[in-house]
């Protein structure tokens, strides 16, 4: 029940920011809008409001802003087959601003809910101290006896203070055999271990060197440092900008096949993950509201036809060559991206369903 309440809360808030953007640039710019859904397919709700229809659909998985002119198939009624109201009419720079309105709405409010979070949060550090958080299998620290919880205190006799500290003393061991005295519990132990070179590995599982490691990471134990309403808007400028790179690094990787293609996730992906952190808190959902307001944004960027990327890729071609493309050519492109979208979806569909088989 909490993934179905978290996913439709989610999901629901960031399709309508994204349409919001679409229909904010086109009202801005004295576009007609017809109608405003949230959903695909059959309308389940509506009410219509001066000249706009507002719509919720059956299929949730995206919505919609219809405006007059927008597809130059359509018939529209004579009054206003010249009309300074429709799209299609409107100068490129106004059309790629009302495209580009929906992702850079994502991205904004990514900005605003991280920022919302820092001021009455604050911005959170992890605890600088020297308790091992976890233990890696197999590992010296494991063979030495060391355990979650212990306190290290010193190693080879130089007291240990800081996280850093721990890191040091290791790599300046070259290896040899460290004698730590630890805290567990009342009681001080003493143990010894010998740090190995391991691989170091990014985010994305890349080996990135080589270190003298004793199989040891520190807690996850954070404290918040209330700031100011300057600083929590950079903070959140510089999370939502952290989460923009990372996305795309994620789609290089994956192109790259660093990341397996099996690691996508679809509908039922965000709807177990935000039912797990509406679990944890409601820090935790709205944190990964942002984290997918940034993703929805940046995926919806990509020059893929029938995404706002695509149209974006077709109005820069055509202030560069002073006309548009053909109504021919954009309708190919429109169904070469209808049929990735498709497959797209099927795919994250069956990595969905495989994972809820395996569990």
């Amino acid at each position: 029940m909490n993934s179905l309440i978290s996913f439709i809360l989610v999901l629901g808030l960031l399709i309508f920011v994204h349409e919001f953007g679409h229909f904010l640039f086109a009202k801005l710019f004295g576009v007609k809008v017809l109608k405003f859904s949230l959903g695909f397919g059959p309308k389940l709700l509506g009410t219509k409001y001066g000249e706009t229809e507002y719509v919720i659909s059956a299929f949730p998985l995206g919505g919609y802003v219809k405006m007059l002119g927008e597809n130059p198939n359509e018939q529209m009624p004579e009054e206003e087959i010249d009309s300074d109201r429709s799209f299609s009419l409107k100068p490129v720079w106004k059309k790629f601003l009302i495209v580009a309105g929906g992702p850079a709405f994502n991205l904004f409010f990514a900005v605003f809910l991280f920022f919302m979070i820092f001021l009455f949060t604050g911005i959170p550090t992890p605890v600088d101290n020297t308790v091992v958080g976890a233990v890696s299998e197999n590992s010296p620290a494991q063979e030495a006896g060391l355990q979650p919880g212990d306190i290290i205190q010193s190693i080879n006799g130089n007291e240990t203070v800081h996280w850093e500290d721990i890191s040091v003393l290791i790599q300046q061991s070259d290896g040899a055999p460290i004698k730590l005295i630890i805290q567990r519990g009342k009681e001080t132990l003493e143990l010894e271990g010998k740090p190995t070179i391991q691989e170091v590995k990014n985010l994305f599982g890349e080996t990135v060197g080589e270190r003298l490691l004793l199989g040891i990471s520190r807690t996850d134990e954070v404290e918040y440092e209330k700031v100011s309403i300057f600083k929590a808007f950079s903070a959140g400028l510089t999370q939502t900008w952290g989460f923009i790179y990372l996305t795309f690094m994620t789609i290089v990787k994956i192109i790259q096949n660093v990341v397996p293609a099996s690691d996508i996730g679809g509908p039922i992906f965000i709807a177990q993950v935000a039912g797990q952190q509406l679990e944890a808190g409601w820090l935790n959902l709205f944190y990964f509201m942002g984290l997918l307001s940034v993703n929805l944004g940046i995926l919806n960027l990509l020059p893929i036809p029938i995404l706002d990327g695509g149209h974006l890729l077709f109005f820069s071609m055509e202030a560069v060559r002073r006309k548009p493309l053909s109504q021919r050519a954009q309708e190919m492109c429109q169904q070469v991206g209808l049929v990735l979208l498709g497959t797209l979806m099927v795919f994250v569909f069956y990595n969905d369903i495989l994972r809820l088989f395996k569990g």
